[in-house]
């Protein structure tokens, strides 16, 4: 089967590029289940209900991931525990609403298990291990889903690639978010899960990883608080393809995807 998996969207650039290319991608991927992450898809922090409706109802999406800005908008503490498509780091304290695993289930009728966790290095809240995390998650998985996902939302490269090397031959595909810019070491790695340590972005490209130039650079040279602005103007959609065995739930390939507005 076919995973298309689709970087952080990033504010209403983000979105608008979402519903123009998401169905020609998922077309072009033959794919059978989409997911995509949405933690900066409300003004670039977090998402409203009226977004979580739009890119719900407006595209055909099957599991939603988020990251460390999941509850920028304080509404996500009840969007979360509603909607069960909408993920959170799975790696939070227990109590903590929501769940960052869900099993969905394809259009080919493939059951898949999605798993959302977060990294520690460099990252605010530090959570609970995500390596020990993604261990309790796979010791409980129901025995009959073999295609398991999972979005490793994180910082340090080293943290991800680490992730990969950590559940390779255990998992289908890890795939990192939360960096935004898209990185050229996607594989298959020797015990069949695909890895890449950063899908990209979906939002605008002519920007500080989604955000107007002026307010970060003046930020980085001025050394003053600044408040982000996200950035307007033609956007991307970044994301991969992962081809899976799912009988076996081993990888065969994955592969980057792109599509642009022009401008």
């Amino acid at each position: 089967m076919n995973i298309l998996f689709i970087g952080d969207i990033v504010g209403k650039a983000g979105r608008r590029a979402l519903r123009r290319f998401l169905p020609q991608l998922q077309d072009e991927a033959e794919a059978q289940l989409t997911v995509v992450n949405a933690e900066n898809a409300a003004g670039g922090f977090g998402v409203t209900a009226g977004v979580l409706e739009e890119l719900l109802e407006k595209n055909e999406i099957d599991v939603l991931t988020s990251g460390n800005h999941i509850w920028d908008k304080r509404e996500a503490l009840e969007l979360i525990q509603t909607e069960p498509r909408l993920l959170r780091p799975h790696n939070y304290p227990l109590g903590t609403p929501g769940s960052g695993w869900v099993v969905a289930t394809g259009s080919n009728g493939v059951q898949v298990g999605v798993l959302n966790i977060m990294g520690t290095v460099f990252m605010h809240p530090t959570l609970d291990c995500p390596f020990y995390c993604a261990d309790a998650i796979l010791e409980k998985k129901p025995a009959n889903v073999k295609v398991v996902l999972v979005d490793f939302h994180a910082e340090a490269t080293s943290e991800k690639v680490a992730m990969g090397w950590y559940l390779d031959g255990r998992v289908s595909g890890v795939v990192g978010t939360h960096t935004h810019v898209p990185t050229a070491d996607e594989r298959v790695l020797p015990g069949g899960t695909a890895h890449i340590s950063d899908v990209g972005m979906t939002g605008c490209y002519n920007s500080v990883i989604g955000m107007e130039t002026s307010g970060v650079l003046k930020r980085f040279v001025e050394r003053v608080p600044e408040r982000f602005e996200v950035a307007s103007g033609p956007a991307s959609v970044c994301g991969v393809v992962i081809d899976i065995d799912e009988t076996t739930g081993t990888s065969r390939g994955i592969a980057r995807v792109r599509a642009d507005e022009k401008g």
